[in-house]
């Protein structure tokens, strides 16, 4: 079985659920994203400490590797974590769920992404990256990518240039595919020369959602898949309730949504990343592995959190 690595910022996802009133009070905007410092961050907890809480394992590619494991297909991961509490919380639950971690450790404090969930099912950030902003590419041993067939980038790691190029350079020498999801607009926009120069040399997989794929292309939905198809073996762009395009083998395929009701939507694309790269390593086609991928999105969108609970993996072998 083809095994996958993802490399990416490691951080513990807090979640919580409040009123629209309460968001204000924390000093934040609600939809927004707020990246904060370590005194912020402490200043927040302690707003929550009395505050019921969901913990887990979180960033977007660590997501996805978890739902890879979920699946049954071998997984790493690489990221960055501090010599504390939340630190050793991250791999015990990557070990617990089958992921083999290649973590690096550092003396800041563990990466935590806090996030509020309204009533209505909208979700606030506030990001502290701690540890996992300091990754540098001489942290990263060459030799774990030759005991893997594919290495999925997160996106958000475009903004460190050295490491991310480096680790698709080595990964190309070793001879991985390498899947990206462009994971934010923003992004897209400030990096546009770099990210451009990685799908053209060395990206085989992209995923996009719509608002990505038109800050790359300048086009929207089939115009921007194809644009993407001229860079990259296999491009895909979601496009919120009306599904997703994919292009691989030359065919595009439209995927129709799976109907879903939606409580929050953290981490539907992550998995919808790692259905693809299932269906896709475990050869089934393009209509296949976009209706697994879809279904398990749906899912995702139905619960709090990026991760599935158990009774809706224990119906994922009806689906394959």
């Amino acid at each position: 079985m083809k095994k996958v690595l993802g490399i990416g910022n490691a951080l513990v996802d807090i979640l919580v659920n409040v009123k629209d009133e309460e968001i204000a009070r924390y000093g934040l905007q609600k939809g927004g994203m707020s990246m904060i410092d370590a005194e912020r961050k402490r200043a927040l907890h302690a707003q929550l400490r009395d505050v019921p809480q969901v913990c887990a394992t979180g960033g977007s590619t660590s997501n996805t590797i978890h739902a890879l494991a979920r699946l049954g297909m071998p997984a790493g991961y690489i990221g960055k974590v501090g010599n504390d509490e939340m630190g050793d919380f991250f791999r015990r639950e990557m070990e617990r769920f089958g992921v083999t971690p290649h973590l690096i450790h550092s003396d800041t404090d563990t990466g935590i992404a806090t996030t509020y969930i309204s009533a209505d099912g909208e979700r606030t950030f506030a990001t502290y990256l701690g540890a996992a902003a300091e990754m540098t590419a001489e942290e990263v041993n060459p030799d774990i990518l030759s005991q893997y067939d594919l290495i999925h980038v997160e996106g958000y790691l475009i903004f460190n240039h050295d490491l991310i190029l480096r680790v698709c350079q080595a990964a190309k020498a070793q001879g991985l595919r390498i899947s990206m999801d462009m994971a934010s607009y923003n992004l897209i926009e400030e990096h546009y020369d770099f990210v451009e120069m990685l799908l053209r040399e060395y990206v085989d997989i992209i995923f996009a959602n719509e608002e990505e794929a038109k800050a790359f292309t300048h086009k929207e939905g089939l115009e921007a898949l194809e644009v993407l198809s001229h860079y990259c073996d296999v491009a895909i762009v979601k496009v919120g309730k009306d599904g997703s395009y994919i292009q691989m083998n030359g065919q595009t395929t439209q995927v129709d949504p799976v109907e879903a009701t939606r409580v929050d939507t953290t981490g539907a694309g992550d998995i919808y990343a790692a259905g693809f790269l299932y269906g896709y390593l475990n050869g089934m086609s393009a209509e296949e592995t976009g209706r697994l991928a879809s279904w398990l999105s749906a899912r995702m969108i139905e619960n709090v959190g990026a991760k599935l609970p158990d009774e809706v993996w224990a119906k994922v072998p009806e689906m394959l």
